[in-house]
């Protein structure tokens, strides 16, 4: 999969821009706060119509414009398909082969990607709403009707939440719909948790060869998913029934903090060393070392899913990884995998892999081939 250029218009600090890329590596050089990060930004958006720096459009936009555009040309299972976002103050439209998608659930998925940014470090140490963005991302660009159902349970989540609340302030409700909700609610937070349990064990499948060869076999990684509804056994029906009576009995409870206490939006996934929980026994290096084999793991899965490597964004993270790590990340994408590398200086950047990339400089929105 290949990612042969794009086209900005009004995006973040860039009014017009347009760039063909290498096939291979780029490398975006320049001092902070020039647009390096807006550039991977746009590349993410997209493939998955969204940012990893915030949910609010509105800040895509540049300033006094009206709307922005992300255009692209990909080079998937040798087809040339065009691809195209455009941000307004309502929300955004996509368009695949110049065809508007009714749903952006139909659009994600055309362009597969991988990012890996300093706070991507933070993924194994961090709060478990990290975790869980990071699973519906990854999850939701492989498996779209995911997006669906994510955003089918977050609506009746809501919805069940308010009416919860009504009953804590003890306020006129009406019963017959919170039940009708917890039954739709189970459903669908049967379908995600699934989900979630089979892409965490194939991402262990991968991760772990990867940690060992890092870890030179001194380290067995496990990944563990920790879901707050068990789903162990039965079929998707008789777990639903599992689910809505474990739901009626604390139901009582859920009433008193005016939330749903199980599902979803509370599970978590944990990493193991040697047995050991690496967020809280787990040196610095040795998250460090999980988060790079997560990333790296995450391509090949993709590969194994889609029958193509995704393209990789490395947004100012190479300058975080010491040189055992960073020549592990670089051989492993070397020959296979389009890269998009952003850094503020290639002094410390002397691995070979690099040496052979195509740099551009990029000085407030404006970029120049080296």
């Amino acid at each position: 999969m290949l990612l042969e250029n794009i086209v900005l218009r009004n995006f973040r600090n860039y009014e017009e821009f347009s760039l063909d890329f290498d096939k291979s590596i780029n490398v975006f050089l320049g001092k902070n706060a020039q647009g390096k990060t807006n550039l991977l930004e746009a590349i993410l958006i997209l493939a998955l119509a969204k940012s990893h720096r915030t949910t609010n459009d509105k800040d895509f936009i540049k300033w006094d414009k009206d709307a922005a555009k992300i255009k692209g040309q990909i080079e998937k299972h040798n087809q040339t398909i065009p691809l195209e976002i455009t941000i307004t103050q309502k929300g955004k439209k996509a368009k695949v082969n110049h065809l508007e998608q009714k749903k952006l659930s139909q659009y994600v998925g055309h362009l597969n990607v991988v990012m890996f940014a300093p706070e991507d470090l933070s993924l194994v140490k961090g709060a478990p709403g990290l975790r869980r963005r990071f699973m519906n991302m990854e999850i939701g660009q492989i498996k779209p009707v995911y997006l669906h159902d994510l955003s089918q349970y977050q609506r009746i989540l809501h919805q069940r939440n308010q009416y919860l609340k009504l009953a804590q302030l003890k306020k006129k409700y009406d019963p017959v719909m919170l039940d009708i909700l917890t039954e739709q609610f189970a459903e669908v937070a049967i379908k995600l948790t699934e989900r979630r349990i089979n892409f965490i064990e194939r991402l262990e499948r991968f991760a772990a060869p990867i940690h060992a060869e890092i870890s030179s076999g001194l380290e067995k990684l496990e990944v563990k998913y920790m879901p707050s509804i068990d789903i162990s056994s039965g079929t998707l029906n008789e777990q639903v029934q599992q689910l809505l009576e474990k739901l009626r009995s604390i139901q009582q409870r859920e009433i008193d903090r005016g939330v749903t206490l199980m599902g979803p939006h509370r599970d978590d996934s944990l990493f193991y060393i040697n047995g050991q929980n690496v967020q809280i026994f787990g040196s610095q290096g040795q998250q460090r070392t999980t988060a790079l084999s997560i990333k790296l793991a995450e391509i090949d899965l993709i590969k194994e899913e889609i029958g193509e490597y995704p393209i990789l964004l490395l947004d100012d993270v190479l300058s975080e990884l010491d040189d055992h790590r960073q020549s592990h990340l670089l051989e492993a994408i070397a020959s296979k995998v389009q890269t998009f590398v952003t850094t503020t200086n290639t002094s410390g950047l002397n691995h070979a892999v690099l040496k052979q990339a195509t740099t551009f400089h990029i000085e407030n929105g404006a970029v120049r081939k080296a």
